[in-house]
């Protein structure tokens, strides 16, 4: 399943400055395994050391926040849009 993958401005250096990416995978690990493929080091700031997603980073398929789905095991079917949006704090 081919799905494009919104980036957002402080990870896209590991993608040449785009601001969207193509991405392979049935599932939201296999398009994270695939963008990590095509874009070395990204997966790390999206991951933490143990291979889930890290507490202040939200990822999205379509509207669905995956943290209240599957997780990384969210459905990514044919043409959806994932969104990797790093939580922003401040006061």
């Amino acid at each position: 399943m081919s799905v494009n993958v919104r980036i957002p401005t402080i990870l896209r250096t590991y993608t040449g400055g785009q601001a969207e990416v193509s991405a392979e995978g049935a599932t939201l690990s296999e398009v994270l395994a695939d963008l990590e493929k095509n874009h070395t080091g990204i997966a790390a700031r999206v991951l933490d050391d143990t291979g889930k997603l890290r507490r202040f980073v939200n990822v999205y398929v379509n509207d669905d926040d995956v943290r209240f789905a599957e997780g990384l095991d969210t459905a990514t079917p044919d043409g959806a849009g994932v969104s990797i949006i790093p939580a922003v704090a401040g006061g």
